[in-house]
């Protein structure tokens, strides 16, 4: 079982979320095209083909979402964990989940509606975009692992 609640959760959830966005950027710098997902979503939010998406914008979005992932990690945390596995299955179980809807979003949600996106570029974008989300989400079950191992046991 995770140790989180809720009012903890909402505290160490950003801040993971963060951390392991930070941790994804080299990552997405070293991939093709790791560095275009955030500029899909400011594309998409701005109606403008991704190539000339407000850098400024990608930015923002970049992380803001990952704080907010974060925060959804750390929640399917406490609920999954809630079932009674211990912190180890409960944190695996997250990761798979995490990983699942982070590119399933994406896939289905903001890069079909993306303009200026050559067809022969969708599957190396979708591809990055996986290798990064699993980079984030790796990051994020370690510091989640952490957190709850200096909570419940006062130590790591």
């Amino acid at each position: 079982m995770v140790a989180f609640s809720a009012f903890p959760g909402v505290l160490v959830g950003p801040l993971v979320g963060l951390l392991a966005t930070l941790a994804m950027d080299p990552v997405m710098a070293r991939l093709p095209e790791g560095e275009t997902a955030p500029k899909v979503a400011a594309g998409v939010l701005t109606a403008t083909p991704i190539d000339d998406a407000p850098e400024r914008l990608a930015t923002w979005v970049h992380y803001v979402a990952g704080g907010g992932s974060g925060l959804l990690f750390v929640g399917l945390a406490v609920g999954i964990g809630a079932f009674g596995a211990g912190p180890a299955a409960t944190i695996a179980a997250t990761a798979a989940v995490m990983l699942g809807l982070m590119v399933g979003f994406f896939v289905l949600v903001p890069l079909p509606r993306a303009e200026g996106v050559a067809r022969g570029r969708l599957r190396q974008i979708r591809r990055d975009w996986a290798v990064s989300a699993g980079a984030y989400v790796l990051v994020a079950a370690l510091l989640v692992g952490v957190a709850n191992a200096l909570v419940v046991g006062g130590g790591v």
